[in-house]
């Protein structure tokens, strides 16, 4: 995959929310595959795709496939509705919290959001 300035536009390869779970590392792989081949530098993931023990932080399966990502240097953007998630958890709230204020993970309500914060972000450059 090529490398990009944060001035460059960034393309992202939106998953649809129907689909095979994203429920470990190899799934996560075959995503970042994806994204390699169409050479974009984000995932855009619907929430219903990741299990419900994806939001559990305590089984590390959020870390191993948030890690996947970030070593392949791709971007991965969560959209839709983790409410029930987060109110159930003080740690994953803080979670996406401190993933929103940084530039590989993002919790998002849709893709809407997304993409004026990509916007936002290539602005800045």
């Amino acid at each position: 995959m090529s490398e990009y300035s944060a001035t460059a536009p960034v393309t992202a390869l939106r998953l649809p929310a129907e689909g095979p779970p994203i429920r470990d590392e190899a799934a996560a792989a075959d995503v970042i595959a994806e994204v390699w081949a169409r050479d974009t530098a984000w995932a855009v993931v619907p929430a219903e795709r990741f299990p419900d023990e994806f939001f559990t932080l305590g089984n590390r399966i959020a870390g191993g496939i948030v890690q996947k990502f970030a070593n392949y240097r791709i971007g991965l953007a969560i959209v839709g509705d983790i409410s029930r998630h987060t109110a159930a958890s003080g740690a994953l709230r803080d979670f996406v919290r401190e993933s929103n204020r940084g530039g590989q993970l993002w919790f998002l309500a849709d893709e809407a959001e997304f993409d004026a914060r990509l916007a936002a972000r290539n602005r800045r450059g």
